[in-house]
């Protein structure tokens, strides 16, 4: 009688809007795991089979999980280690390592991480070791119960893997896969990544050791079930406390997305973002989602940030961007110095009869300063530091449909400098 009452009560509008942000706020942010991925049922069989052999018969193991941004690597390996640390003998044994390529940014970093996880940093104490691989050998025989046959099995988990084989030497990762390779202890080295060329990276030695396998997780959904998905993210739950608000704000959702279906854009990887932008928009003024919602949060979600800040560059500085991609035309994408793009600059300048972009060289090197703090250009590989500014090496961050936007946006772009960014594309 009471859930009835419940169900059948009104609560003031401003209430419902509370409740919704909350409850969808929580969902959107803290998403929980399914209990089996879905479309990956084959991955996961492999996976949790190949962690079960380094834990129950201490076999070693490697593998590379590959897969675009929100695929599910992790979930994936999130669900295999939550379903074996059901067993006991994994809860007894297995011993985790998570090392990100974000974080650790070198070996001796990352052995310190390896260290503090292993909680060995009392058995390690004042030691000297003369190599990494002596020191990572002593961690693990300090993990040995007693006999050799006994050592615990360690799982490596190393996200953002391709960001580890840009360390120098690659010791860590040789050194991970050399024992893998060997019978030292059971070791299960699994790495996590977003690059299809990632053995490409990996020096011979390393390669070697490496035993191949590789995962690759490639979404199967159609658009229509993912938006079906993203439909039911926005959706109330049956147990919300107005009954009636809640099924015209499910209507609501379900006649927006079927409309806007043929128009609507949006990418995979963008789900939060999306979400949460639509729901930003819902307020007692406004207490659903309307179909402009969900455009204006898909075109907001596919917003291009380096167009979107071109926006608020100067004129100079857009006459610099304009100079940089004729230089890269021209010289078929190699490095540029600050003096070529003046010379460039100087070019358009002298097809002009007046002199209103007539600008000092401070000015200018001030104007080419703020592009390299924005991060649209950036130092060239290899080019030293102690060279002079003006004629220190650099690339463009930019594509040619990014500045051709950026141009057809910008507020009151002069004529001129827009024939002189067409004829520099031609």
């Amino acid at each position: 009688m009471s859930k009835r009452k419940a169900k059948d009560a009104h609560l003031p509008i401003g209430e419902c809007i509370s409740q919704v942000h909350q409850i969808l706020r929580k969902r959107f942010c803290h998403q929980q795991l399914p209990v089996k991925p879905e479309g990956v049922e084959a991955q996961h069989k492999h996976l949790a089979e190949l962690l079960k052999r380094t834990v129950v018969h201490g076999e070693s193991n490697s593998v590379l999980i590959v897969g675009p941004r929100g695929a599910g690597k992790t979930m994936l390996l999130r669900s295999v280690l939550r379903e074996l640390s059901q067993e006991t003998e994994v809860q007894k044994n297995l011993l985790q390592v998570h090392l990100n390529g974000l974080l650790q940014t070198d070996d001796r970093i990352a052995l310190k991480e390896i260290t503090r996880q292993l909680q060995l940093e009392n058995v390690v104490g004042d030691k000297v070791f003369g190599s990494f691989a002596e020191n990572l050998t002593f961690l693990l025989d300090a993990l040995k119960k007693g006999d050799r046959s006994s050592s615990r099995p360690v799982l490596f988990v190393l996200d953002e893997f391709d960001l580890f084989a840009q360390h120098k030497n690659q010791t860590l990762l040789y050194n991970l896969f050399d024992v893998s390779q060997s019978a030292q202890a059971p070791v299960a080295v699994v790495g996590l990544t977003c690059r299809l060329d990632v053995l490409e990276l990996l020096e011979k030695r390393v390669k070697s050791r490496f035993s191949h396998r590789q995962m690759y997780l490639l979404s199967k959904l159609t658009f229509p079930q993912y938006l079906e998905r993203i439909r039911d993210q926005l959706s109330l739950p049956d147990d919300f406390p107005d009954g009636k608000f809640a099924q015209e704000w499910n209507a609501a959702v379900t006649v927006n997305f079927s409309e806007l279906f043929n128009v609507l854009l949006l990418q995979k990887k963008e789900t939060y973002s999306f979400q949460m932008m639509c729901l930003s928009r819902v307020s007692v003024a406004r207490p659903s989602i309307t179909p402009t919602d969900l455009l204006d949060a898909s075109r907001f979600c596919l917003a291009d940030a380096n167009a979107n800040m071109l926006h608020g560059l100067s004129i100079l500085e857009l006459c610099l961007i304009i100079a940089m991609k004729h230089l890269n035309d021209v010289y078929e994408g190699e490095p540029f110095n600050l003096q070529m793009v003046h010379n460039e600059f100087k070019k358009f300048l002298q097809r002009k009869s007046n002199s209103m972009y007539n600008f000092e060289q401070p000015i200018i090197m001030k104007a080419f300063e703020h592009l390299q703090q924005l991060e649209l250009i950036r130092p060239a590989d290899g080019a030293s530091a102690k060279t002079q500014r003006e004629f220190q090496l650099m690339r463009l961050m930019l594509d040619h449909s990014q500045i051709m936007e950026a141009l057809q946006k910008y507020p009151q772009c002069p004529t001129d400098v827009k024939q002189w960014a067409t004829s520099a594309f031609a």
